[in-house]
Formats: structure tokens, C-alpha cells, sequence
């Protein structure tokens, strides 16, 4: 059975199905991991929005209405 560390504290979890939290090794590391992502201290690399991304036509609330 594969064997990786806690994203959080780096303690070893076993991968298997009755590893509740995988591939966290508690709910407090699972939850100290949520409150980073909530707090933006995580984030997915890309670029920031542009402003002409609200105007493009397919974005136009009158498209979903006819």
C-alpha cells in the first residue's frame, strides 16, 4: 500500500480507502489547508483577468434570455 506525506505537516498517510483525510493525516491539517486557500496564501498560477474579458459577446447577459 503506497505510503505519501501530509501536504500540511508532512506525516506519513497511508493511500487506501479507510484513510479518511487523505491525503491529509487529520481533519486539522485538512482544515488548516482549506483556511490557507480561503486566506489566498494558495493559489493556480495564470494571468489576471482583463478587463475586455467582462465585454466579450459571450459574456453578455441578453445571450442567456433569447
Amino acid at each position: 500500500m503506497p505510503t505519501v506525506k501530509c501536504p500540511t505537516c508532512n506525516a506519513p498517510v497511508d493511500w487506501r480507502p479507510e484513510s479518511t483525510y487523505r491525503p491529509f493525516c487529520s481533519e486539522r491539517c485538512r482544515l488548516i489547508d482549506l483556511g490557507a486557500w480561503a486566506g489566498e496564501e494558495h493559489r493556480i498560477p495564470g494571468r489576471a483577468p482583463s478587463p475586455l474579458d467582462d465585454e466579450h459577446p459571450s459574456n453578455s447577459s441578453a445571450d442567456w434570455v433569447n
